[in-house]
């Protein structure tokens, strides 16, 4: 509370009085002080009749004028015996929100009129902040909406670029006179535009288990300089496309470390991927990895392409961010990449740090990952071409997106496999019971009878409860795993399955048969 009366030894005994009713106070000397006072923030103004015509209501006049909409500062008047002096009504008329106190006072009244007092100045403050609290959750609900269309606009773009060349592949194709030559050219564009689907779409996938945390790690021994020339082979077709030089820089010492040999291939291919999309025709990249001082790898990828804007920068690695982009960047991305390698590489115990000096000089994206104490190569196999499928196979397909179903149909055919299609549950078990297959490539999400009340009658039967069975699927979630291994699959796989991995799994067999009774281990 401001305290502005006759005199100082009025003003110290008032404060004496209320501060031992445990009521802060201040003391002003004249009406300029209140005025400074009033301006820092008050709870209640308590000043005396006389010091209103000796500067003070002009003081409080001009204070009020400019207190905002929620504030009503709450103004106590001292007022002389009678209360009903020109000064006092003029202050009642042009202050707002007065209580008058006659003298004598007795000092439980006052006491009790400036806790009322500073008690409503309190809930205005309340209100205040209630206000600020609301504007901002206004402010973060427009900017989510803004981010939002800005991401479905920009979803639907990408999708388009890789959905028309297939369109118009599909339409020459259909042309009788095209050429053979011709014709491969098309399959083979149209196979890159399906992978860039498949890899917008695994990256709304990885964006939905980011947000979620739901991003699991296989951590083995590994060297790094592995996963950074499998990023380089990932990345390849579109730094060729860009028209970049990759440069490469790596120590001839292994790099060793604990982490997922598959997310640490996708951290750095991300990284270039970024590189090239945001290079310049003609302009280079390069790819550096060394050991540091203190136990960490350093790996750098650094490009000369149009850079990041000052603006930008500090949010780059936010999910669906993007900066200013050239027209020629056609297949931008979604936004996500950047913000999957800070996630990945900070579950690896490291960190990751962009830099630019700004549009048209380039980036430099920074990663840190600790390596092992052990210096010992990690083991390493080469990839292996899937093995030939064993003659006297017989494959059931079960999908009800029939043209999905056919083209498996034809790829076993290709493969010299016998095999049956069926679009829904029950047509699937009528075909199991005639074909009597030794594996199930089986859709879940259909309609009826799903896959899982089809896997489960196929493991209640005898005839069929040894058949391997694998999941062919778009859910693809970690109770999705569960509810399939629980319903008898032997493998999930996620929709588009890689043609060699399920080709692998037909070869393998059903290795692991569960005891009578029991779902089959899931694999895979």
């Amino acid at each position: 509370m401001l305290v502005l009366v006759g005199t100082a030894r009025d003003s110290q005994l008032i404060c004496e009085l209320l501060q031992q009713h445990a009521i802060p106070t201040c003391a002003c000397r004249d009406a300029q002080q209140l005025h400074r006072e009033i301006a820092a923030g008050a709870g209640t103004v308590l000043i005396a009749e006389e010091c209103l015509d000796q500067g003070g209501h002009d003081a409080l006049l001009q204070a009020l004028a400019r207190q905002p909409a929620w504030s009503d500062l709450p103004i106590l008047v001292l007022a002389r015996t009678g209360a009903d002096s020109v000064t006092v009504g003029d202050a009642i008329a042009s202050l707002g929100n007065v209580t008058l106190l006659e003298r004598p006072l007795r000092v439980a009244a006052l006491v009790s009129v400036v806790r009322t007092a500073l008690r409503a100045r309190f809930r205005q403050y309340q209100i205040e902040a209630n206000l600020k609290s609301l504007e901002a959750a206004r402010d973060a609900e427009a900017w989510a909406a803004r981010r939002k269309d800005e991401f479905l606009a920009m979803l639907a773009h990408e999708l388009r670029n890789p959905l028309a060349p297939i369109r118009t592949a599909l339409y020459l194709i259909e042309q009788q006179d095209i050429g053979a030559d011709k014709r491969g050219q098309l399959q083979r564009m149209m196979e890159r535009q399906v992978d860039h689907l498949v890899r917008l779409v695994d990256d709304l996938l990885e964006s939905s288990r980011l947000s979620r945390g739901k991003i699991e790690l296989k951590r083995e021994c590994m060297d790094l300089k592995d996963a950074l020339l499998r990023a380089v082979e990932l990345s390849r077709p579109q730094i060729d496309e860009a028209g970049c030089v990759l440069e490469m820089k790596l120590p001839p010492e292994p790099l060793e470390i604990d982490a997922d040999a598959i997310r640490m291939a996708q951290v750095f291919a991300n990284l270039l991927n970024n590189a090239a999309r945001y290079g310049r025709s003609g302009g280079r990249i390069r790819l550096e990895a060394s050991p540091t001082n203190d136990g960490q790898a350093l790996i750098r990828v650094i490009d000369d392409g149009i850079g990041i804007d000052p603006e930008t920068l500090p949010h780059v690695f936010e999910l669906f961010s993007q900066g200013k982009r050239e027209e020629r960047a056609a297949q931008g991305g979604l936004g996500i990449g950047l913000a999957l390698v800070r996630s990945l590489v900070e579950q690896h115990g490291g960190r990751v740090v962009a830099a630019s000096q700004g549009c048209g000089k380039g980036a430099e994206f920074s990663v840190w990952l600790p390596l092992n104490a052990s210096r010992h190569q990690a083991a390493t196999q080469p990839p292996t071409a899937p093995p030939a499928l064993p003659k006297g196979l017989h494959v059931l397909v079960v999908d009800d997106n029939q043209d999905a179903a056919n083209a498996l149909g034809m790829l076993l055919a290709a493969s010299g496999v016998e095999h049956r299609v069926a679009h829904d549950g029950p047509g699937a078990l009528s075909a199991a019971n005639e074909l009597m297959p030794d594996a199930i490539l089986l859709d879940i999400g259909m309609p009826g009878m799903d896959g899982y009340a089809v896997a489960r009658a196929l493991r209640a039967d005898p005839r069929h409860n040894q058949a391997l069975i694998i999941a062919l699927t778009g859910w693809s979630e970690t109770q999705d795993l569960e509810a399939s291994k629980s319903a008898g699959f032997d493998h999930h796989l996620r929709k588009p399955a890689d043609i060699g991995e399920l080709l692998r799994l037909l070869a393998k067999g059903r290795h692991t048969l569960a005891p009578p009774g029991l779902p089959a281990k899931l694999a895979g």
